[in-house]
């Protein structure tokens, strides 16, 4: 078991160059760069309430829209924490988070089972904030867990504001993830019966 957990993902395509730099155990320390303002707040405080060192330059087509950026960002995140991960050996595995946000309550629960799904059960009255279109965070969440190989249910309980809503699935995630990935002394080897995640 290797004990550095950093992984370097390059993807490019004809709308956008996405590079990332994530370390699982780091201090929270980040560099965002995505062209989308709301967008990078959003992955700052993913960094720094999950405790990764987060480096991300995102490059996209953003005069077309921002939909490309957004979900390519969440395609290459979801494979730099699978590559950080490795063979997952000593990982809790399972995470979860009610998270309040002034108004707002989220609940976000994960398994880090290498069998990706989503549960997205967020309504939202305004689906802009600013600029942003909140609808992209669903957009977001599917691509990151199908290449992340993680099992993601996030549920609003209540909220009114789209802001605060928002905000807290992406430190929910944060705070869920960094305790399913944290590695358990008491876990050896893998966190399955079947031998494999």
């Amino acid at each position: 078991m290797s004990d550095e957990r950093i992984a370097r993902v390059h993807r490019k395509t004809g709308e956008t160059d996405v590079e990332i730099e994530l370390n699982l155990d780091g201090d929270g320390s980040y560099a965002v760069e995505t062209g989308i303002s709301f967008f990078d707040h959003m992955l700052e405080s993913f960094a720094r309430h999950g405790l990764f060192d987060l480096r991300i330059q995102a490059r996209g087509d953003l005069e077309v829209d921002t939909h490309h950026t957004v979900e390519d960002v969440g395609i290459t995140l979801g494979q730099a924490v699978r590559q950080a991960l490795g063979d997952a050996a000593g990982i809790r595995r399972y995470g979860s988070q009610l998270l309040p946000m002034a108004e707002a309550k989220v609940e976000v629960a994960l398994d880090v089972s290498n069998r990706a799904y989503l549960v997205y059960q967020v309504k939202l009255a305004n689906d802009r904030i600013g600029g942003f279109d909140a609808t992209l965070t669903e957009d977001f969440l599917y691509a990151f867990c199908q290449n992340a190989g993680i099992d993601l249910h996030v549920e609003l309980r209540y909220g009114k504001s789209p802001h605060h809503v928002v905000e807290a699935v992406f430190k929910g995630l944060a705070r869920a993830l960094r305790v399913a990935v944290e590695r358990d002394p008491r876990v050896k080897g893998l966190p399955t019966v079947k031998g494999k995640l």
